[in-house]
């Protein structure tokens, strides 16, 4: 997925398929399009109750089934894929089950929201599935979390709120920023940046973590295959 900020044809690459986590139901208009279009949804575990409960069905359900309802872990029970493996959160298990059919190009929702430390987990997550090869975001009702490696260039518009969360990067700079880039220590510390103009730059080398507004966005491609 490229430069979500654009409002060109680049905004959003083609996604193969969409995790849906456990958190909160996204409410905004982009998470929700991106969900009713998804070619192929997999929930995670008590994720899947409320998807079915608006009238949908996953067409995997990933997980323990410990928080799934007894309904549905019976109605469902034939596309409920167990993972009992405790090193491993059920977004995870979700993404590795995507990867393991060659869909790298993956949107995750509801992945924030409810419990804060979830959250937390589940966005830091994001750099291991980029190490792991997957071309990921995840989508909140208020933003895009991207996970990024080296020089990135992202089309946006004046006033955009950015944020960047160093992980490994060093030699952090800026082109199109108000506040000036430095090799953070501190998540904190990149927080609440601004874009002057139409793109901006991250220069670095190693990895770290964008999250963008988007109070205007046009909707997501969808795969075709």
């Amino acid at each position: 997925m490229k430069n979500e900020l654009s409002t060109s044809n680049e905004q959003l690459l083609t996604i193969d398929a969409v995790v849906l986590a456990n958190g909160e139901y996204p409410a905004s208009p982009l998470p929700l399009k991106i969900l009713a279009e998804a070619p192929y949804v997999v929930c995670c575990d008590g994720g899947a109750d409320e998807y079915i409960r608006r009238g949908h069905t996953p067409d995997v359900i990933i997980g323990d089934g410990d928080s799934l309802s007894d309904e549905n872990r019976r109605k469902f029970g034939h596309i409920l894929h167990r993972i009992s493996d405790q090193e491993t959160n059920d977004q995870t298990k979700a993404v590795n089950f995507l990867l393991a059919q060659g869909k790298r190009r993956i949107a995750i929702i509801g992945a924030t929201g409810k419990r804060e430390d979830h959250t937390l987990g589940n966005i830091s997550l994001l750099i291991d599935y980029l190490r792991a090869g997957a071309d990921v975001r995840t989508y909140t009702d208020y933003g895009i979390f991207i996970p990024c490696r080296g020089t990135r260039t992202f089309p946006s518009h004046p006033g955009q709120q950015v944020s960047i969360i160093n992980f490994t990067a060093h030699g952090l700079h800026d082109k199109g920023l108000v506040y000036p880039l430095s090799d953070f220590t501190n998540w904190w510390q990149g927080t609440l940046n601004e874009c002057t103009g139409t793109e901006f730059t991250i220069e670095a080398e190693g990895e770290y973590l964008v999250f963008v507004t988007t109070s205007s966005l046009p909707p997501l491609q969808q795969s075709t295959r």
